[in-house]
């Protein structure tokens, strides 16, 4: 019989490599709490439609990589390929943006699927947390979320990570500039495809990453030569407030990204160490995203982080995260009545808030110790007959190996002191 292997493009995230994508998920996570941003968790897959029309027809997403399929029933579903609209979609159906506080602020962390070439850095299956701000219009907020996502860079040690900022300006000077790109891409040599995307969404081409397109577009037309002044005035304060905050930026006029519902600020956060696949996160502000997908005008603003990609920066950097041990305690019994009192007492600590694991299966005392050293443990509980009929158990410190007794009922409270 075949071992059954995971499906090409994805991968399984096993210990010890886990407990570092939890850490970074945390890091992630941590700041935009701190910013009252609250949970928000929906469903793996969505209606088609609500990508189409959200994400855009014209994007590589939708058109090449999305997983979508037709239910018994017959009704037309996506894996998601990404977060936003998701989310969108969840607060509106549930009028988060009617109980007057706005902006609606949510994060959220999860798996997103895409039909792609897989290579470093790149998946079908991939982990992202996201944070979104629904529903206000304020250059304040563009700022908040892009410095919460730099500092939480900066908390995981990581240094090589650069931001990239642009604006796509907005619903009254954008047409201008669409018509100006539209009428310089015409004259290129493209194929058909690329023409055709040239009349649904010109910008698009603009984030194509061949390199024959991309030598073609060395003279192209730049969306800052044509922002209206509102929107270059919004673009200026998001850049003062960033400046001020202490955090760098590059302004780069070519940045699209590879969404259609992007307005005003764009951005992303690149590291040069990932090679081709360099970006860690990104995002930009959607005003148009909600009337897209049939809700009210709700200006709003958002980011998704890469895990995946923010452990490989961490790799190329050499960052070692500090992360916890996954076992404090390890008991070794020894025999059954110490089997009994000590699977009392780990269940007592880790009660009491520490990590304990126990010597299953009735192993002997040297494969226990094994296991306990395996374990990571900075203490081994032992015991024996003559022990527990004095009342006491051995505690082993498994860095300098001093070991000595303790009172069973004292067990508890010796373990948390030589811990702390």
């Amino acid at each position: 019989m075949t071992l059954f292997q995971a499906p090409k493009g994805t991968y399984d995230l096993l210990p010890p490599d886990s407990a570092t994508f939890l850490a970074v998920r945390e890091a992630i996570a941590a700041p935009v709490r701190r910013a009252g941003y609250g949970y928000v968790e929906t469903p793996g897959f969505e209606n088609v439609e609500l990508f189409s029309r959200g994400v855009g027809e014209s994007t590589d997403i939708v058109t090449k990589e999305m997983y979508a399929f037709t239910t018994r029933g017959g009704d037309e579903l996506a894996l998601r390929p990404e977060g936003t609209a998701s989310v969108l979609r969840a607060a509106l159906e549930a009028n988060l943006h009617k109980t007057g506080n706005l902006p609606v602020k949510l994060w959220y962390s999860g798996s997103y699927y895409r039909y792609e070439r897989p290579q470093a850095g790149r998946y079908r299956h991939f982990s992202q947390v996201g944070a979104e701000a629904i529903g206000a219009e304020d250059p304040a907020l563009d700022a908040e979320l892009i410095i919460l996502a730099a500092d939480s860079y900066r908390s995981l040690g990581l240094s090589g990570v650069r931001l990239l900022l642009n604006s796509l300006g907005d619903k009254e000077c954008r047409p201008v500039y669409r018509a100006v790109l539209q009428d310089f891409l015409r004259g290129l040599d493209l194929d058909d495809d690329t023409r055709k995307r040239i009349e649904i969404n010109p910008l698009r081409v603009l984030d194509d990453k061949r390199e024959s397109v991309q030598r073609q577009l060395a003279g192209a037309p730049l969306i800052s030569d044509h922002l209206c002044e509102a929107c270059r005035a919004y673009h200026e304060q998001v850049r003062e407030l960033l400046t001020e905050a202490g955090v760098g930026f590059e302004d780069d006029p070519r940045l699209v990204r590879g969404l259609d519902y992007y307005t005003r600020s764009t951005f992303e956060f690149v590291h040069d160490g990932l090679g081709s696949q360099s970006a860690v996160g990104g995002g930009g502000r959607y005003d148009g995203l909600s009337e897209m997908i049939g809700g009210p005008s709700l200006p709003s603003v958002g980011w998704a982080l890469g895990v995946d990609r923010t452990v490989l920066a961490l790799r190329a950097e050499g960052v070692a995260l500090p992360l916890p041990p996954a076992t404090d305690v390890y008991a070794v019994p020894l025999g059954e009545q110490a089997r009994r009192t000590l699977f009392t007492a780990v269940t007592a600590l880790r009660r009491a808030g520490v990590a304990a694991d126990f010597a299953y299966g009735g192993k002997g005392v040297k494969n226990a110790m094994k296991s306990a050293n395996r374990s990571g443990a900075r203490f081994a509980l032992l015991a024996g007959e003559r022990d527990l009929a004095e009342g006491v158990v051995q505690l082993k410190d498994l860095q300098t190996g001093e070991q000595g007794p303790v009172a069973l009922d004292e067990i508890v409270t010796t373990v948390k002191e030589r811990l702390a």
